[in-house]
């Protein structure tokens, strides 16, 4: 191998891991924030809202710095508002969403049991940012959850992976990098497009009947590209572009879940579509 190939590999794997993440580093201190009223296990649905909100975190992310916003915002509207940590591997603190995937969708269907138990409820609707939105799709597709689930809410979710703008391409010319990659971080791994994980994901089709699937993406987005990858395709499906709504909306992939109101917006008229109001830039207010 020559020698600057041999420099590069490493690096490839990092700048990989690095465009994928792109989120504010976690703290100690924040994954022991409070919640705000939200993961209120005494909580109890009302009429008007039946169904608990389970919050799926993103690559990287944790339980409480990925919800900071949407979670006091759904709780404000009346919601019973839980999120879990998934993900974590041995010997790496902080850092969640790097385990593979199809583990971390078994962690999710634990914890929904668990927030149905709690609460009575006898379906839950789900709401992901990043990898938290096309994660869950195992979960439905093939561990039962669809039983369980209302609706799925994504938002910028990789449902068909991500090519970080050709970065991706870049692999096979670093012999052992896509090997590394899967070795240290397989939650990455699974997000590439065309990896295995996300070939047996999509195979015969997108949804599974009797959940509603919401898609919330930006064209900003510089994770998931292109962006238009993570639409999905089905009977109950309704993917919805940011800039459709609001063109002056700037958001990119971190943002869009992390503050943006005119996403939030969107999710509220995910969750409860009977009552949806129309979003326009003006939601960025409310």
């Amino acid at each position: 191998m020559l020698p600057w190939k041999r420099a590069l590999r490493p690096l490839a794997a990092l700048l990989l891991a690095a465009a994928l993440t792109a989120v504010p580093a976690v703290t100690a201190r924040a994954a022991t924030a409070p919640t705000s009223g939200w993961n209120n296990y005494s909580c109890k649905p009302s009429a008007s809202h039946p169904r608990p909100v389970v919050l799926v975190h993103g690559t990287f992310g944790n339980s409480v710095d990925n919800w900071l916003s949407l979670a006091p915002y759904l709780v404000a509207r009346g919601y019973c508002v839980y999120s879990l940590d998934y993900g974590q591997l041995p010997g790496v603190p902080l850092f969640n969403g790097l385990g593979p995937i199809d583990e971390s969708a078994g962690q999710l269907k634990v914890f929904v049991d668990k927030v149905l138990a709690a609460t009575g409820a006898a379906k839950t609707d789900l709401v992901g940012h990043s990898q938290g939105g096309m994660m869950p799709r195992y979960y439905l597709k093939f561990l039962g959850g669809a039983a369980k689930v209302n609706a799925l809410v994504g938002i910028a979710p990789d449902n068909h992976g991500t090519t970080l703008n050709g970065l991706t391409k870049l692999l096979p010319y670093f012999p052992g990098a896509a090997d590394l990659l899967s070795e240290k971080t397989p939650g990455l791994a699974d997000q590439v497009a065309g990896s295995a994980f996300l070939t047996k994901l999509n195979a015969g089709g997108d949804t599974v009947p009797g959940v509603h699937y919401t898609v919330i993406a930006t064209k900003y987005d510089e994770v998931v590209t292109p962006y238009a990858s993570q639409f999905l395709s089905g009977a109950d499906v309704r993917n919805v572009l940011l800039q459709n709504l609001c063109a002056v909306d700037l958001s990119e992939h971190v943002t869009i879940g992390l503050t943006d109101r005119i996403a939030h917006h969107e999710v509220a008229n995910a969750l409860d579509p009977a009552h949806a109001t129309a979003t326009t830039c003006a939601s960025a207010l409310g």
